[in-house]
């Protein structure tokens, strides 16, 4: 396989003005793509960082995020994306537990203490035309494909994130997997990068620079807006986009009627009516299966046909359905996954009893290893993979894996409180929440406030409900089967509901947040994410108010506004403004040249 690195410099060499990166107004080209990651990784090179160590990149999603990334793999180091969003705790955690040689910022991090901070523009000595530059550029140091290309921390079930550390060679091994199975066209593209680049599925769009695709960066903003996610994918005509279908869900109203781009679609179990829905319309979709520990994709299949299905492994990827003595399993029979092959990441940093666990003996090629995934699978009918669970407590919400013990441990540390569970609560079908359970003193919203201080936004349950006492088995553990429905929130007071006008505008708008929130009450004061509300939730709350009131509305009406009295006065505006014209139908993407 072609590192990477290599297969960027003959990109270079053969089309130095194609563009490279597009962010909001930045664009660079292939040719100043190379000036400026040569510089930042002379000046990483500078600072003593060199093959294997690794590198802090806590930047914004900007045309600086991927030539930080490429500059840390330039100077043979390993990048530790450090995302903006996430609490101070956690990034002080991560950047301990990595042991960073250097951190990427433009505005520091108080956390990586002891740390040489750079900017994104740090240039090296002599940043002349010289061997860093397209013309001489080579593997840093002899690089090995055995050397780290990245660190992604996923949640970890003891209560802390866990990294898990990938070679160069698993990367490039991925891409040209893709490649082969014509997941990737020959020619060159444009890819939407919209994962986080905390999310290991960021890895196979934004390493897409490398082959000589050009990598549209949708930024923070725009990623919470699905109307200018589908301007951006039109304007800038992308090719291709990952997403989750969860994400997919919001997209799939503002893309009626446009070309929609080849959908990369992975992160959680696609649904059978969003299966369906991509197969009955003719949409180019695949399906992705793949755990952080064997870079980012090991299974595919297009979505069409049958119904929701894994696919088949990718090129060099072993797949093994196992029983709990490592014996394969019968068709129709469910087992365990196992995979093995070339993407195997190298473990956990630091975790070599957690490593010698999951990363196990491949009893099918002697002296090699195979990934101990968690999922339970079965061969269908025809000889279909299918999903079928897991054997644990990770759970898929929006895309994001994530451990209930890692929950369940942040809200045990909390002041307060006694005993805690963290469950998954589906009030309507595809709407699945966090739901954490605690016994103690605190109350629901003290709890979420301080939770809200040391983890991500994708691990604060939606809803918190505070017991007596934890419903217990007969060997004395949490009984998780037995919690009780999330806690509805009591019906305001009078002078509470929201105020009525002359058409009961108000009322109608309140009664869509309850229905969508599962509540009894509202008030003009409460804000939409406060009571438990996500993107997903808040697209219902637009849809159903298009359909009632027949209105034009966007989704950042909502995510705009403060409270439910702002956003009820964004509302009367819309009906002031008059109704929407329909909506077509969703269609296939029209075929351009090449597709």
């Amino acid at each position: 396989m072609t590192d990477l690195l290599h297969r960027l410099r003959d990109a270079v060499a053969a089309h130095p003005e194609r563009t490279a990166v597009l962010a909001g107004t930045a664009r660079l080209d292939f040719a100043e793509l190379d000036l400026r990651t040569a510089a930042l990784a002379r000046a990483l090179r500078a600072h003593g960082v060199g093959r294997g160590d690794r590198v802090g990149v806590h930047l914004a999603r900007t045309a600086d995020l991927p030539v930080a990334l490429l500059a840390v793999w330039r100077a043979g180091a390993a990048y530790v994306p450090l995302d903006p969003a996430y609490p101070a705790e956690r990034l002080a955690f991560m950047a301990a537990d990595a042991r960073l040689a250097a951190l990427i910022s433009a505005d520091g991090l108080p956390a990586a203490q002891g740390v040489p901070v750079l900017r994104p523009d740090a240039a090296g000595p002599d940043t002349a035309a010289g061997p860093d530059t397209v013309e001489g550029l080579e593997l840093p140091e002899a690089a090995d494909p055995l050397d780290p290309a990245y660190a992604i921390y996923t949640s970890g079930s003891t209560g802390l994130p866990k990294g898990v550390e990938v070679p160069r060679g698993a990367v490039a091994a991925l891409v040209e997997a893709l490649e082969a199975t014509g997941a990737y066209r020959a020619e060159p593209g444009v890819v939407g990068w919209n994962a986080s680049v905390s999310f290991d599925a960021s890895v196979q769009q934004w390493a897409r620079i490398c082959r000589g695709d050009t990598v549209l960066v949708i930024g923070d903003e725009d990623r919470a807006d699905p109307a200018r996610v589908a301007a951006l994918l039109a304007e800038h005509a992308v090719t291709d986009l990952d997403l989750t279908p969860s994400h997919w869900e919001l997209l799939r109203e503002p893309l009626t009627g446009a070309r929609v781009p080849r959908l990369f679609m992975g992160g959680e179990p696609v649904p059978e009516h969003t299966w369906r829905e991509l197969a009955d319309g003719g949409i180019d979709a695949l399906n992705l299966y793949g755990p952080t520990e064997c870079t980012v994709d090991a299974v595919t299949a297009p979505i069409s046909g049958p119904g929701p299905h894994l696919g088949e492994p990718l090129p060099g990827v072993r797949l093994h359905l196992l029983d709990e003595k490592l014996a394969p399993v019968a068709d129709g029979v469910v087992g365990e996954l196992y995979l093995a092959g070339p993407g195997l990441a190298h473990g956990y940093p630091g975790r070599p009893g957690l490593t010698a666990g999951r990363f196990v003996a491949d009893p099918t090629a002697p002296g090699e290893r195979m990934y101990r995934t968690g999922d339970q699978a079965r061969r269908g009918e025809g000889g279909r993979l299918e999903y079928a669970g897991r054997v644990d407590r990770q759970v898929k919400l929006r895309g994001y894996r994530i451990e209930l013990g890692e929950v369940e441990h942040a809200l045990a540390r909390l002041e307060g409180v006694q005993a805690a569970a963290v469950t998954v609560h589906e009030p309507a079908p595809g709407d699945r929440r966090l739901i954490g359970y605690v016994t103690g003193a605190a109350t629901a919203a003290e709890l979420t406030e301080r939770l809200r201080a040391t983890l991500p936004a994708h691990l604060v349950p939606s809803a918190i409900t505070v017991l007596d006492a934890m419903p217990l088995t007969p060997n004395g553990k949490v009984d998780h089967a037995a919690l009780p429905a999330p806690a509805a929130q009591p019906a305001p007071a009078a002078e509470e509901t929201p105020a009525e006008g002359a058409d009961g505008l108000a009322e109608q708008v309140a009664e869509v947040w309850r229905t969508v929130l599962g509540l009894t009450g509202v008030t003009p004061t409460d804000d939409f994410f406060s009571l438990g509300g996500h993107s997903l939730a808040a697209l219902r709350v637009v849809h159903l108010l298009r359909r009632r009131l027949g209105i034009e509305l966007q989704l950042r009406h909502l995510l705009d506004s403060a409270d439910l009295a702002a956003f009820t006065a964004t509302v009367g505006k819309a009906v002031e403004a008059g109704t929407a014209a329909p909506r077509p139908a969703l269609t296939a993407r029209s075929r351009v040249s090449g597709a």
